[in-house]
């Protein structure tokens, strides 16, 4: 391969705020310039019910700022791992929305449901998103994480590619030893039109691996798809894949070519340079080594090129650690982090490095015209294998971009221990409600469980679920003004009130009839005054 001749610089974010919250599995949205951090490990605290935030990063300290969501925004979970790309009206509009595809729940279920993300409040200092879920129908993809999604266009139409990821062993193939086995997703390739909700699969025989955590390129009807893991055969793929997507008034056509010239590398992350060259860092070479060498793509008449380039001078720390993540942060910089286990108390930090693809002069102000996606896989240590690659967070703002007020930084340290206090203590014996497992039971949850106030002894809070109230009584419990008794205490309540004493009313004797009269009544005036009296 030719080499290219940019030289790459890296720099080290010496301070990060709350970089505990920036762990493997996470996403980026970039909105006009302002990056959103969404998906953190956990569900979302207090102080950002809606577990999305505003990145800012500003001399070299990164801070978060909570996000808000409109009244008409459905619930949306912190998923780690989904899919993520930019949908357009046309490839040349300048509006756009981010679509969100399967993805892990905190308490590891997968999601299948898809979410269209838009920004409706562009002032920084309150930022209001509206999420809306779409309804599919067809041949709708299954639960997966570790896949990409990527949007074509073509004579004048749009629709979404999703291809590659894993996803749960079946019910039916499932034994007790592995029962949350993780397989590959059958190689399929779905089309989804988000005008109508129709989704419908192809099998194409070029595809014959499931493969996740990949490199998806997409150019107008094209879409490059580069290396990938595939955990039937523990390989890498070699082969670079071009598929092609032709949307006519009828019935769309999908081609697939095997292309030359392909890396055999999962975890890869792309960042876009210009208008026709993306650089490929990071990833995987081999279950236990990094692949540092780094690649220039070069997308030009329907055509691709992968040249090697030169890599930065990798630091030691990064050199010797095991594993890596990172994200494309747009204009040809990527963020890197490494564990910061084995030399931090906290072994949630990780350390952070800004990466530049390209100088700083020749950064200008392009809109891409391209979509990349890509995915990374390690999971973390107690997930479902025992080894897969790093993490990647999708990214797309400069680093030195953000100016927004320091005003409601969201600063981990003010939280609360919520293991004891607040919405997650042990209300009860039975008590099950986990700030780790817990999802919305009732409609009215948004990002905490719902409580009622027991006024037993000196009163205490109980959760809602636990006490086994329907939304209904709990409602009505809510409204009305009555005092509520745990399950605990509401027999000792019982038994303490004693009946209410009951007043008798007291009978009056009816009084006998007096006769007033002192003189003997004859027979006719006693008939008359019997008459009279009883009229």
């Amino acid at each position: 391969m030719a080499q290219s001749p940019d030289k790459m610089s890296l720099q080290v974010v010496s301070t990060v705020s709350n970089s505990s919250l920036l762990q493997p599995g996470f996403s980026l949205l970039n909105f006009d310039g302002h990056v959103f951090f969404f998906g953190q490990k956990g569900w979302p605290k207090r102080s950002c019910p809606t577990g999305v935030f505003l990145l800012n990063i500003k001399q070299n300290e990164l801070k978060m700022k909570p996000a808000l969501f409109s009244k008409d925004s459905c619930y949306l979970p912190p998923l780690r791992y989904p899919a993520l790309c930019v949908l357009r009206s046309s490839a040349e509009s300048d509006e756009y929305q981010y679509i969100i595809h399967g993805g892990k729940t905190p308490n590891n279920d997968l999601s299948d449901k898809v979410y269209v993300m838009s920004l409706v409040n562009k002032n920084s200092k309150k930022p209001i998103f509206q999420c809306i879920e779409k309804d599919l129908g067809g041949d709708v993809p299954e639960a997966r994480y570790g896949h990409t999604i990527s949007v074509v266009h073509s004579q004048g139409r749009s629709m979404s590619v999703i291809f590659g990821g894993r996803s749960y062993t079946p019910l039916a193939q499932r034994i007790t030893e592995k029962w949350n086995s993780i397989v590959d997703c059958l190689p399929s390739v779905f089309l989804i039109d988000f005008e109508f909700g129709c989704c419908t699969s192809y099998i194409l025989p070029e595809l014959r691996d499931g493969l996740a955590f990949h490199v998806s390129i997409a150019r107008n009807d094209t879409i490059y798809i580069l290396g990938g893991h595939s955990l039937q055969n523990n390989t890498r793929s070699p082969s670079l894949y071009k598929l092609k997507v032709d949307l006519p008034l009828g019935s769309p056509a999908v081609t697939c070519t095997i292309l030359p010239g392909g890396i055999s590398v999962s975890s890869a992350i792309v960042s876009q340079t210009t208008d026709t060259e993306f650089v490929l860092v990071g990833g995987y070479q081999s279950d236990n080594q990094k692949r540092l060498v780094c690649n220039t793509i070069v997308l030009e008449d329907n055509k691709i090129e992968i040249l090697e380039r030169e890599s930065p001078d990798w630091t030691p720390d990064i050199k010797h650690c095991r594993i890596w993540f990172g994200c494309d942060m747009g204009k040809g910089s990527v963020l890197l982090g490494i564990p910061g286990a084995n030399k931090q108390v906290n072994s949630d930090a990780n350390y952070f490095y800004i990466l530049k693809c390209k100088e700083a002069e020749a950064d200008k102000d392009e809109e891409p015209t391209a979509q990349i996606c890509s995915q990374t896989s390690t999971e973390d240590p107690g997930d479902f294998t025992p080894f897969e690659d790093s993490e990647e967070f999708c990214f797309s703002a400069e680093a030195n971009s953000f100016d927004v007020d320091d005003a409601d930084i969201y600063n981990e340290d003010d939280e609360e221990d919520e293991s004891e206090t607040g919405y997650w203590i042990t209300c009860s014996a039975s008590c099950n409600i986990d700030i780790n497992t817990w999802v919305p039971f009732y409609s009215t949850e948004l990002s905490k469980p719902a409580m009622i106030l027991c006024s037993g002894g000196a009163g205490h809070w109980v959760h809602a679920q636990c006490m086994d109230l329907s939304e209904s009584i709990l409602l009505h419990l809510s409204e009305a003004n009555i005092k509520y008794f745990c399950n605990k205490h509401v027999d000792l309540n019982k038994e303490l009130q004693t009946p209410k004493k009951t007043v008798q009313l007291k009978k009056q004797p009816m009084k006998p009839l007096r006769r007033k009269t002192t003189k003997k009544l004859t027979t006719p005036a006693k008939k008359s005054f019997l008459r009279r009296l009883f009229e």
